[in-house]
């Protein structure tokens, strides 16, 4: 029973596995200097987000990163359809009483003591379906518009319809943007590409146009007045100043001012800022190239590989990983619009850390048979 499955392979790529481990531990000791005001005013623990996350986030991330790590990946292609279903059917339960809604959105649903996003699993799922959907040899996925391109373009529609429902537009973006990158390096058409990436841009456009909140955190990254700064530019402001703030060195682990009073959200979103105000450039250049290393390590994973499924589902988990820490970074640093996506393994988020912990367990798994 256990040959049938698991399979032996040689040793794993330990730099990755240092550098998730590394992210982890690092991110946890940022998180509890990042809440540790506020869990004390809203609930007199100090360490009351610290042990949250570590009760509901870590914990369930060991687990799934120990079942990626453990099973033979290609396992997971028998399943891929189920996972993709159930990760829909998530989708759907959000709207029902089942759903959880906390500051207008509803995104998570309730299961015994935890709350889960249903989008943050799609993550992972939709990555192993496509990655085993573009893989069949049998069919002419790549270069097919009816067996190809519209199917894609289809499940993508039909996803992105109930994501932003919630609303969750950036999580999509994410999830899109890692999809177009996958059926790019399957070997599709750069022409089914280039219209998957305008549709794409269309799409997005009407979306934020009709959204007043939408139209309105964009505008607002543009419009650098003084009164748009007390307003929608706020919290890009407060971000600003605690990354400036940080100097070479930083003011001291757990000697922020900013993180509770002045910075929204700290411990999600803006906890890279206050990585920047208490460690400095140096500890902000860390945390970086933590996430280069990942991408050099899980693109060279890619390269070796020897099967395609394995290829796609390995691009696909790095590209989530790297575009939201590039959106996360990139909006805190005033370089894009502030989108609220969390910083990946950092911020704090128990579905978050379990999917991106399972993904590391899975690339693991396959860096063992490259």
């Amino acid at each position: 029973m256990l040959t049938s499955r698991f399979k032996k392979g040689h040793a794993p790529d330990y730099i990755f596995l240092s550098g998730v481990i590394i992210l982890v531990v690092f991110g946890l000791l940022m998180l509890s200097s990042a809440s540790s005001d506020l869990g004390k005013i809203k609930f007199n623990d100090t360490f009351y987000y610290l042990k949250h996350q570590i009760y509901y986030g870590l914990s369930l991330g060991i687990i799934g990163f120990l079942i990626g790590a453990l099973i033979y990946y290609k396992k997971w292609q028998s399943i891929s359809i189920h996972l993709l279903l159930m990760s829909i059917f998530g989708l759907i339960l959000v709207f029902t009483p089942l759903g959880i809604k906390s500051g207008g959105a509803a995104r998570w649903i309730n299961i015994g003591p935890f709350s889960i996003q249903p989008a943050e699993l799609l993550k992972i799922t939709l990555v192993i379906y496509l990655a085993d959907w573009l893989s069949n040899k049998k069919a002419n996925r790549q270069s097919s518009l009816t067996e190809g391109l519209i199917p894609f373009l289809s499940l993508l529609i039909i996803i992105s319809g109930l994501v932003i429902l919630q609303p969750a537009t950036t999580t999509i973006f994410i999830i899109l943007a890692a999809s177009l990158i996958v059926y790019f390096i399957s070997g599709a058409k750069l022409r089914f590409i280039a219209g998957a990436i305008l549709l794409g841009v269309l799409g997005l456009a009407v979306i934020v146009s009709i959204s007043p909140y939408r139209l309105h955190r964009v505008m607002s990254y543009f419009n650098r007045d003084a009164a748009n700064i007390q307003a929608e530019g706020y919290h890009r402001n407060q971000a600003l100043i605690a990354v400036g703030s940080g100097g070479l060195w930083g003011t001291g682990y757990g000697q922020s001012t900013t993180k509770y009073k002045f910075l929204p959200e700290p411990i999600g979103d803006s906890i890279f800022a206050v990585i920047a105000e208490e460690l400095g450039f140096v500890g902000a250049i860390f945390t970086i190239a933590l996430f280069i290393l990942l991408f050099i390590k899980g693109f060279l994973i890619a390269k070796n590989c020897r099967d395609d499924f394995g290829k796609l589902i390995v691009v696909g988990f790095i590209s989530i990983i790297v575009i939201q820490t590039f959106i996360n970074i990139g909006a805190i640093s005033g370089i894009l619009p502030l989108t609220g996506v969390p910083l990946p393994f950092i911020s704090y988020g128990g579905t978050a850390l379990a999917v991106f912990l399972t993904m590391a367990g899975i690339i693991v798994n396959i860096s063992k048979y490259t």
